[in-house]
């Protein structure tokens, strides 16, 4: 059952990304990444209001779809925003914070557990409020919480945000459904 977890996000990327371009090529990069990350703060929310395995299964595979879809996005979209010449630079300095977030998520979960686990008032508005919305036996939940509003203010930036126009290279057309079948 633990194995299923990681294939339900993972299995998303090898479904959704080749939907994902093509969703990108019909609504463009700004339409879709906002469709991305409603689909992770959907996913986000509908497991911590119902944390139950099947309901995580289905929401590791919405943040798995979400997450593909932005990589489609979001790749092209870098090499036009910051230039060819400096993709690499970028693509390595976005892996950067990716790989800032993966040491941090662990202290981030260890305080709210520990602060969480059994009940234990806390004087601190937001922990009280994160409390009150996560079971008291699933303290870890609340992780589910914080991504959600964390992906909810994404949709504002970006709905905010003023994109370039990109012109896709040969290599990074889909293509029909036909040409893949």
């Amino acid at each position: 059952m633990t194995g299923l977890l990681p294939f339900s996000f993972f299995i998303a990327y090898g479904l959704m990304s080749i939907p994902s371009g093509m969703i990108v090529e019909k609504y463009k990069e700004k339409t879709s990444m906002n469709a991305g990350w409603i689909i992770a703060t959907l996913g986000a929310f509908i497991f911590a209001l119902f944390p139950s395995y099947p309901v995580f299964l289905c929401s590791l595979f919405m943040i798995g779809t979400a997450m593909a879809m932005m990589q489609v996005v979001i790749n092209p979209l870098l090499r036009v925003s910051g230039g060819e010449e400096h993709f690499a630079f970028y693509s390595v300095f976005a892996q950067l914070i990716f790989g800032g977030a993966s040491f941090l998520s662990p202290f981030v979960y260890s305080y709210l557990v520990l602060h969480l686990k059994d009940g234990v008032q806390s004087t601190s508005g937001w922990l009280h409020m994160l409390a009150r919305l996560t079971p008291e036996h699933l303290p870890w939940v609340s992780l589910y919480w914080i991504f959600g509003l964390i992906t909810l203010s994404m949709i504002g930036w970006i709905s905010l945000t003023k994109f370039p126009g990109v012109e896709r290279k040969e290599d990074e057309l889909t293509g029909a459904w036909k040409t893949h079948r």
